[in-house]
């Protein structure tokens, strides 16, 4: 018996839709099968698409940072990039996902005002939060001096986003563990 509600249920679906086929690449149509409503439940629930991908981000973004800002801070540094790999990685699925704001990135275009100023902040949220664990982990002596903490962070940011685009194009994981072994003292 589904515990949903079908807001939520159209949330959550229309999160995986964009994670696997973008912005475009999914309609009120797909979602009502895939719900098992009407589309016009769907306008009730989320008047036009812009309204239901801003709440798919704001949904993903809240819980995603969520777990991301709960991480043991006690931890050596390296042990919380090795754990925010895994949360990242938990983003791909079966291999054939993209992070949610990482695919509207590319759709930035067409995206409205609101959208795009989630999306960014969500990018800034996560390269603070990396420009700081890499600092602190300079200081630790356990992840290397890459300058510029909020440069840093940006940098590593952009190397996990890129990693899960190749994990998605050759079907391998190990894109992202690429990244975390290249930041760590050897």
């Amino acid at each position: 018996m589904e515990t949903r509600t079908v807001r939520e249920q159209l949330v959550e679906y229309a999160q995986t839709l964009i994670m696997l086929r973008g912005f475009n690449g999914f309609s009120y149509r797909d979602l009502s099968e895939l719900v098992g409503v009407k589309t016009s439940s769907i306008h009730y629930y989320f008047p036009s698409k812009d309204d239901l991908i801003l709440e798919a981000v704001n949904t993903y973004s809240s819980e995603t940072l969520a777990e991301m800002y709960a991480m043991d801070s006690s931890l050596p540094a390296d042990v919380r990039l090795d754990r925010y790999t895994r949360l990242f990685g938990k983003v791909l699925g079966d291999g054939d996902q993209i992070c949610l704001c990482g695919m509207l990135a590319a759709d930035i275009a067409s995206l409205p005002e609101n959208v795009k100023q989630a999306v960014q902040s969500f990018f800034r949220s996560n390269e603070t939060w990396l420009g700081k664990l890499l600092a602190e982990g300079k200081r630790q002596g356990t992840l290397v001096d890459t300058g510029k903490p909020e440069v840093a962070g940006r940098v590593l940011y952009s190397a996990f986003q890129g990693a899960v685009l190749a994990s998605r194009l050759f079907g391998v994981r190990s894109r992202l563990e690429e990244v975390t072994a290249a930041y760590k003292v050897r």
